[in-house]
Order: structure tokens, then sequence, then C-alpha cells
């Protein structure tokens, strides 16, 4: 009985917390009538004719070219704060005034909100000719992505054993062979779940999307929005939720695809010797 009820409330739960992506993809399957005459979860006459007007139709709004922009710049942004937060995480993790003062610090800057530096980032970028580029978009998911990059990797370096280092370092091996050959092999899971958590956030990024960018580098954030009206009639909810489930799919199949690693590394350090 009470195996039962914990299934039933697990299931509630599922329900709810999924109930508006549910609703989202139940509506892309629905007729622009359907959708006005029946607002509920059952679909009628179900129809991808949501679906083909989007991936068709791409001479207004090119939800191809939005998904290119958005992976690229999201993949820039996600390898490029590893790449930089892994060098100093491992200073950090083997230094006391890093634990107690720099990381604090990076993680009290990442608190204030990003609209603070929208005004001076788009001079800077406007100066620089990286206006409306992946590279640019890129650079500033690099920037969002470093804190968070930062905490994870500090938590999981602090958890090997200093022991090792200091072996290492009898044998002669270098700081930059030590981070390469000894911590980063221990700590692959949580580099696989910086990298994925890194691309989620970088994917889901709006602000800087759609102040730096206007064309040519539109992430699929902005150029979701611009499905809400494509064809100057009102909200076209139909396309807007099949544009929607079609933008969530690529970090939703990263996470599932990387589920073990992600898993991994979410009870690694759990059970200790």
């Amino acid at each position: 009985m009470l195996k039962s009820l914990r299934w039933i409330v697990y299931g509630v739960m599922v329900l709810a917390m999924n109930f508006p992506v549910l609703v989202t993809l139940i509506t892309s399957f629905k007729t622009t009538r359907e959708i006005a005459s029946n607002p509920g979860l059952w679909i009628e006459q179900p129809t991808f004719d949501n679906y083909l007007k989007v991936l068709t139709e791409t001479e207004r709004f090119n939800i191809f070219l939005y998904l290119a922009n958005s992976t690229a710049a999201a993949l820039i942004g996600t390898t490029l704060a590893i790449l930089l937060a892994f060098p100093a995480a491992y200073v950090i993790a083997r230094s006391e005034i890093g634990q107690k003062l720099l990381l604090p610090l990076v993680i009290n800057l990442r608190a204030v909100p990003l609209i603070v530096f929208a005004i001076p980032l788009y001079m800077m970028y406007q100066w620089l000719g990286l206006l409306d580029t992946q590279i640019g978009l890129g650079l500033i998911f690099t920037i969002v992505n470093i804190p968070l990059a930062l905490v994870m990797l500090v938590n999981a370096i602090s958890e090997v054993p200093v022991e090792l280092d200091e072996a290492a370092t009898v044998d002669g091996a270098s700081v930059f062979d030590i981070m390469i050959r000894i911590i980063r092999p221990v700590i692959r899971p949580t580099l696989v779940t910086t990298f994925i958590f890194g691309f989620i956030t970088a994917w889901n990024e709006f602000l800087f999307g759609l102040m730096l960018t206007t064309s040519r580098a539109v992430p699929m954030t902005v150029g979701a929005s611009f499905f809400f009206a494509a064809s100057g009639g009102g909200v076209q909810w139909g396309m807007a939720s099949a544009v929607m489930i079609l933008g969530a799919l690529p970090p939703a199949l990263l996470g599932i695809v990387m589920y073990r690693q992600l898993s991994g590394s979410m009870t690694s350090g759990a059970v200790k010797g």
C-alpha cells in the first residue's frame, strides 16, 4: 500500500512539473480552429501542419538558422567557460585564500542582474564589430557560464586528495601535468555535467541574444518569439507551440544522451571508503 502511494505521489509530481510542456506539445498538434474551440488536453484531429509550416516556410523566419546559431554559440560559450574555469578552479581549490575570497567574489558578481551589463557590453561589441555574430554571442555565454563552471569544478577538485598532487610533484610532474593527467580523469563526470548545464544555460539565454543580434546570429530563444505573430493575425498558438517544442529538443536530447554521466557525477564522492 505504501509503495503504491509513493508511486501515485511520484506520478502526480511528474505530471505537475511537466504539465506546461505537455500542454505545449498537445497544442502543437492542433489546428487553429481546434485550439479556439477545444483548449483541453484531448486532440480531436491531430495534425502535423504546424511543424511543416515551421520547417518549410523559412523565407521570413528560418528556424534552421536559429538552431544553428544557438548550437554554435552554446558550444563556444560552454567549451570556453570550462577551459578557463578548470585551471582557475584548481588554483582556488588548492588555495585557502581562493576558497575564502576569490570563489565568493565570483559567485556574488554573478548574482548581479545581467541587465546591469547590457549597455557597456553593447557599446563594447559595437566598437569591436561583434554585434550579430556567433562568436560574439558565444563570448557572452562564456561569461554567463564561468561562475557556474567554477563552482562545480572547485567542489569536485576539492574532493581529490592533495596527496595525489604531492606524489606527482615528487615524480617531477608540472602543475599542468597534474591538472591534465591526474585531476581531469578523476573529475571527468563533473566536467560532463558542467558541460551539460552550461550548454542548457547558454541555450536558454534570451536577454543578450535579443540585445546583441538582429538577423545573422539570432539564437533560437529570440527566433522562437518571432513565430508568435508569424502571419500578422495575432498569436499563432499552433506554430508557436511547435517552435517551442523544436527549440527545446537539443538540450533535452543532450541531457538524455548524457544521463549516465550526469547521474554518475551527482553521486560521485557521496560514498567514501
